[in-house]
């Protein structure tokens, strides 16, 4: 008989996030490497030592360089299963014994040259990373797959000695089987019919890795109970483990699969558990003690028994009548040599057995659309792939509705258009074209609500059900009690949905499968009106408080972002109230995202689709501003401009002129931003030749020319003594008018000792009044004179002086500044100190920055030209040369001219070195357009931004322009 080995207690983990999924196996490596190198002393044999030397080398390397660490999670376990495998098969040899076992001979060479494989493809992934001076490397997961896959072939050579156990046992199970008929009147057991295990399932698909863990644990005599919502594939799982090549070797013709399906949890009694569990072992029972009767012919043989549909059973245990079963299965689970597989909705799985709790995971992309196609044909299909696509992940992957979805579709004929639009008119009734659990959705889900575990909670498990479905995050674990104070048990009720896998915990939120939200918003009570109320107070409140600080408001609108969103797209179609609030809350949360997290927003739609009315026209432009003020966070200018746009119309039309000017000014900003000087003037001059300007104040009037005379100084069309001094005279803008107006008398060619006079006493100024951004701009304006005179190394130490004033608190600020030192220091010569520059300012400010590249396209582009300009002063043409064309091509997706202009110029003195003329001929032509259609005179590209100018040896441009140059046609 065998024995059964100690086993742990164990506990179904919590979703985890990549991060702690990588910190979990980091630490699994660790235990695993100490136990090695344990083992490794412990061994007799010099070959089985190598090996666990190599294995161990293997996952010190995945602990401390591979980025991907938790794709390494089943090699780690396989490494572990090697380790105990050499450490079982050596134990009773010698160590001098020179015969080993052909057998063990073969499979130690084969393991040997598998892990050296490994080892040497790891290593060469680390030479490529040293010579990358790359800091970790990933591994492509299906490398991974293919090593996983070599170690399972490898690991069954060694088993012989199962085998060789098995063969021992024949005789001793001959043995008990004579007796075992021999004495049949004695236990009562009136017949035996041999019965056969499942097949494994036809329609099976992106389980093998979870397969091939499973059979591992049984083959190591693991318990195991699969968990997971109905359809999502557990029955079908087992059935595959069941016809696993290493569990028929192990269990032959002892493989059962006892089905629970089709009992009711509430009429169910211990005599139909031990009834349908005879009938699947194949006998026959009579007498008191059937139990006992089942225990010998268990008693008889290795025996792997897989318990489908437990929840049934599990579900009914706290009937007086059923509390024999818990007890049954433990029971039986004690016999030495068995082996229990439960399939279960439920987490009560009997105690006092030592589960492997498994959630089963939906599939991923590429075996749900086999799986669909496999069932669903159609001509049209591969110019529909991605529609479907994206329907299979509107059903999150799970099995039993993408197997309804196909069918339904190829039943009927539809064609992929036709299959989009039922799903987008119907959604989870087109889920329902049969009966029983394994033809609808409604009929596995009703299989679930009618539990009584679910009964017992009354109207409240379906409130808390409906609300779970409402919100596109689900419900907040930590936040459920605040926002639903109408339930006061409304944890107590989470705990039960999840124990029935109706939902899971994910990420600190209770969720509902996809699926699964679909049917309970097609086919439940929406969430009641009580339980609104609730969440949108609590909503609206944070809304309310939030401000620009990390306070305990900005990590709830961080946390629940989406949830809040709906709730606001949701009022905003039916705006609850008639004092205006849902548009306040609105604007206050468009501002809490740009604070705390810019991204896109379905706001977006909602909003155009206020109607404009006497009462409307006010909140709706504001939340057209705050929704454009996001928009200029994430870079998205044509959405930007066309939010402002309708924003200045309806402040118009109500006639809030200030607010019309507000709009007017960030449009000429956004336009200036982008190089379109001309056109920023236009908008501007426009509003002073407006009904509106004579309502302005003068605090207004003072902006709109400060952002007119910036416009006016890329172009030349004004004099440096001109420019910013109508705006001098304003408290609010007077102090940067200053700065900025010295700022053009250097870049118009004035003195540089009086320019650098006056602006030191308006640094001084500027640091008095507190104003970071003002003190900014002045440091940035003596930077550029630092610059323009030759003192290199006092331009840096100013443009650091900035770095510093946003260090931990702007980190777009941070950026630009620090690249800018590093163009500095390619002036300087000093090369590798510019691309570490920008390679530390660019890690810094992507660690404290959420959606670095979306928010900062700007910033980006700034970085890639300024990168592009040190490889061209190092004479690294080909690296400039790519830099220059990347920014080229982000510039026409911004439609950013300025920089385009620098990085085509760039171009053109990258052919101009390498003597191709008639390249840098076309290059400088190109970039003398976008002077022109900038406004800027093309002798002036760089005066106002002197730190972007390339180094004067690069001579092909202003050769160009003098018509002296060998690349003049």
């Amino acid at each position: 008989m065998l024995s059964k080995k100690p086993k742990k207690d164990s506990k179904q983990p919590a979703p985890e996030t990549e991060e702690s999924q990588d910190d979990n196996v980091s630490q699994l490596l660790g235990v695993i490497i100490a136990a090695i190198t344990v083992t490794k002393d412990l061994v007799p044999i010099n070959l089985a030592k190598g090996i666990l030397g190599t294995i161990a080398n293997i996952l010190t390397i995945a602990q401390s360089v591979i980025k991907n660490k938790s794709d390494f999670r089943a090699i780690a376990n396989k490494c572990d299963t090697i380790r105990k495998v050499l450490e079982r098969v050596t134990k009773d040899l010698d160590a001098a014994a020179v015969n080993l076992p052909a057998s063990l001979r073969d499979a130690l060479s084969e393991l040997n040259i598998s892990v050296k494989r490994i080892h040497n493809e790891i290593t060469s992934k680390m030479e490529r990373r040293f010579w990358k001076r790359l800091l970790s490397v990933t591994i492509d997961r299906d490398q991974i797959a293919g090593w996983e896959k070599d170690l399972d072939r490898v690991l069954a050579l060694f088993n012989f000695e199962a085998i060789a156990d098995i063969a021992m046992d024949v005789k001793f199970v001959k043995k008990l089987a004579l007796e075992f008929k021999s004495n049949i009147p004695s236990v009562n057991v009136l017949k035996y019919h041999p019965t056969e295990p499942p097949p494994r399932p036809s329609m099976f698909y992106g389980r093998d890795n979870l397969v091939a863990e499973l059979t591992n644990l049984v083959v190591n005599n693991e318990y195991i109970a699969l968990i997971g919502p109905g359809g999502m594939g557990k029955s079908s799982l087992a059935k595959a483990i069941l016809n696993e090549p290493l569990i028929k070797d192990k269990f032959a013709d002892r493989r059962f699969f006892v089905t629970y399906d089709g009992l009711d949890p509430s009429t169910i009694t211990f005599e139909a558990f031990v009834t349908r569990f005879a009938g699947a072992l194949g006998i026959e029972l009579a007498g008191a003690d059937p139990m006992r009767h089942i225990s010998a012919f268990l008693r008889s043989a290795r025996t792997l028994v897989v318990l489908d549909n437990a929840e049934t059973f599990e579900e009914a245990s706290g009937s007086l009548a059923l509390r024999d079963i818990p007890p049954a299965i433990a029971e039986i689970a004690d016999i030495p040599g068995v082996i229990l597989i439960v399939t279960s909705r439920s987490r009560r799985n009997a105690p006092n057995v030592p589960w492997i709790a498994k959630d089963i995971p939906p599939l991923d992309l590429t075996s749900a659309l086999t799986a669909f196609f496999q069932i669903y044909n159609n001509d049209n299909c591969s110019n529909a792939e991605e529609d479907i696509k994206d329907l299979l992940k509107e059903l999150d992957f799970h099995p039993l509705s993408i197997n309804l979805l196909a069918k339904a579709a190829q039943q009927n004929s539809w064609s992929p258009a036709t299959l989009l639009k039922r799903w987008n008119n119907r959604h989870s009734k087109v889920l329902d074209p049969g009966e029983g659990k394994l033809q609808s959705l409604s009929d596995t889900m009703q299989l679930s609500l009618t539990s009584p575990s679910i009964q017992n909670l009354g109207d409240g498990g379906r409130r808390a059900l409906a609300i779970i479905a409402f919100f596109p995050q689900g419900l907040n674990d930590t936040l459920a009690s605040n926002l639903l104070p109408s339930l006061p048990q409304v944890d107590m009720i989470c705990d039960v949905l999840c124990r029935q896998s109706l939902v899971y915990r994910q990420d600190s939120f209770i969720k509902l499968l996809a699926p699964i939200r679909h049917y309970v918003r097609d086919s439940l009570l929406p969430p009641d009106s009580t339980c609104l109320a609730e969440i949108r107070a609590f909503y609206y409140r944070t809304v309310r408080l939030c401000s620009e600080e990390r306070d305990v408001h900005a990590h709830i609108i961080i946390s629940d972002h989406l949830n809040i969103e709906h709730v606001v797209v949701s009022d905003l179609a039916h705006v609850p109230d008639s004092t205006g609030e849902t548009y306040d809350i609105c604007c206050q949360f468009l501002r809490d995202l740009r604070w705390h997290l810019p991204r896109p927003t379905t706001l977006a739609p909602a909003i155009f689709n206020i109607i404009p009315n006497s009462s409307t026209l006010t909140p709706k432009a504001n939340c057209l501003r705050q929704l454009g003020w996001l928009y200029r966070m994430l870079s998205q200018l044509t959405e930007q401009i066309t939010a402002f746009q309708a924003a200045k119309a309806l402040y118009l039309t109500a006639g809030d002129y200030e607010d019309v000017a507000i709009c007017v000014t960030t449009l000429a900003d956004i336009y200036r931003c982008q190089g379109l000087f001309i056109q920023s003037q236009r908008v501007l001059e426009d509003l002073q030749r407006s009904r509106s300007w004579k309502y302005l104040s003068g605090t207004t009037k003072a902006q709109v020319w400060y952002f007119l005379d910036s416009a006016k100084m890329y172009t030349f069309t004004a004099s440096a003594d001109e420019l910013f001094v109508k705006s001098m005279g304003d408290s609010a803008w007077g102090l940067i008018s200053k700065v900025r107006h010295w700022g053009a008398q250097m870049y118009y060619g004035g003195d540089i000792v009086q320019v650098k006079m006056h602006l030191e006493d308006l640094l001084e100024k500027c640091t008095r009044t507190g104003n970071l951004h003002d003190r900014k701009d002045a440091l940035w304006v003596l930077a550029d004179v630092a610059f323009c005179a030759g003192r290199l190394s006092e331009a840096m130490d100013i443009l650091q002086n900035i770095v510093e004033m946003f260090e931990g608190q702007d980190c777009e600020n941070l950026l630009w500044y620090a690249v800018w030192k590093a163009a500095v220091a390619g002036h300087q010569g000093d090369f590798a100190l510019a691309r570490e520059l920008i390679q530390k300012a660019f890690n810094k400010a992507s660690r404290s920055l959420e959606f670095l590249a979306l928010r900062s396209a700007r910033t980006f582009l700034h970085t890639s030209y300024v990168s592009a300009s040190i490889e061209l002063t190092a004479s690294e043409y080909d690296r400039a040369e790519s830099h220059f064309t990347a920014t080229i091509e982000s510039c026409d997706i911004q439609g950013e001219l300025l920089v385009k202009a620098f990085s085509t110029r760039g171009l053109g003195e990258v052919a101009f070195a390498r003597g191709d003329f008639p390249l840098a001929t076309h290059r400088f032509a190109e970039t003398r357009s976008l002077c022109t259609e900038m406004g800027v005179p093309p002798r002036n590209l760089y005066s106002c931004v002197p730190l972007d100018v390339l180094p004067d040896r690069f001579e092909g441009w202003a050769l160009f322009l003098d018509g002296r140059s060998p690349c003049v046609m």
